[in-house]
């Protein structure tokens, strides 16, 4: 039996909740009562036929990207493969873009319509963001410790700042990762890129061979996973302070590569509470739980 169509929902906040199946955004858009109401409507009608579109391509979408014209045929598939092969010959399939170019195709949606000065679309914590000139900046809360999500980072994006995504991934989400990473949040020039920027950071960030940390195959954990029999990640020790860095180290050198050819802006890459933070990470002051204090913690090593 085919499960519900698309549903949707205004929150008493006046943000927009759009469902269907696996695919669960959170949005709004802001600027005059007309503009909001034609722009949730815009979101509405565009996120109607997004799942089916990916389900019709979905057996070429788990295969690993390769060089050469793209076969795919759908607007958002083809944002994912195009994403996804700004990394080859690395490993990745566009699957690892799917939240992001989602969040995007909805978010232009609601960017299309006159007077809209800002609007958000979050995809399960992937995040597309829409500015447009003279609008307040985002604040945008990142999880730095998954243990004690009361203690965020705080990201500032105003409509000066190149970086309109952001994603985070690691073997705590709700998909598998190859790495043994907490979380790894990235800020990308769009979502898509974001979204596999910050898988591929994750998965580098790994202890190869370490007999203490347990893998199963991908396939074993979910039949129909694009990693097929690739060990993923499903328990990492506490590890002690030389293993933890080497782990980072690994993800951060994937990172600033990242970096280097301009795909991300920067990373805060998170493992057993402490966060290396790389490139330009546009974090706002936060308080301190400890002394209720004001801090700016801004590069180096956090410590959730």
């Amino acid at each position: 039996m085919a499960g519900p169509g698309p549903q949707h929902r205004v929150l008493p906040d006046g943000r927009l909740h759009l469902q269907h199946g696996p695919i669960d955004m959170i949005l709004r858009a802001e600027g005059g009562a007309p503009a909001v109401q034609a722009a949730h409507a815009a979101a509405v009608a565009r996120f109607a036929t997004l799942l089916d579109e990916l389900v019709a391509e979905l057996p070429q979408l788990r295969q690993a990207v390769v060089p050469g014209d793209c076969p795919l045929k759908g607007a958002v598939a083809r944002r994912m493969a195009a994403a996804a092969r700004a990394h080859w010959p690395v490993f990745v399939t566009p699957m690892a873009a799917v939240a992001g170019a989602g969040a995007e195709a909805v978010l232009q949606a609601m960017a299309a319509v006159p007077g809209v000065t800002r609007a958000h679309v979050n995809n399960g914590g992937d995040m597309a963001l829409y500015l447009a000139g003279g609008a307040a900046p985002f604040r945008v809360a990142i999880v730095i410790d998954p243990v004690n999500p009361a203690v965020p980072g705080v990201l500032g994006i105003g409509p000066d700042c190149p970086w309109r995504g952001v994603a985070t991934s690691g073997a705590r989400g709700r998909s598998h990762s190859l790495g043994i990473a907490d979380s790894v949040t990235v800020i990308a020039p769009d979502a898509p890129g974001a979204d596999v920027a910050a898988t591929l950071i994750a998965n580098a960030i790994d202890l190869p061979g370490d007999p203490s940390i347990r893998r199963e195959p991908a396939r074993d954990l979910a039949p129909d996973s694009d990693l097929g029999a690739r060990p993923v990640t499903t328990h990492v020790p506490r590890l002690d302070p030389a293993r933890l860095a080497a782990a980072l180290d690994r993800g951060q050198v994937v990172a600033d590569a990242m970096t280097a050819r301009g795909l991300i802006g920067g990373a805060a890459m998170a493992l057993q509470g402490v966060v290396r933070l790389t490139g330009d990470m546009p974090l706002a002051p936060l308080p301190d739980v400890a002394d209720n204090t004001l801090t700016m913690k801004k590069r180096g090593l956090l410590h959730a």
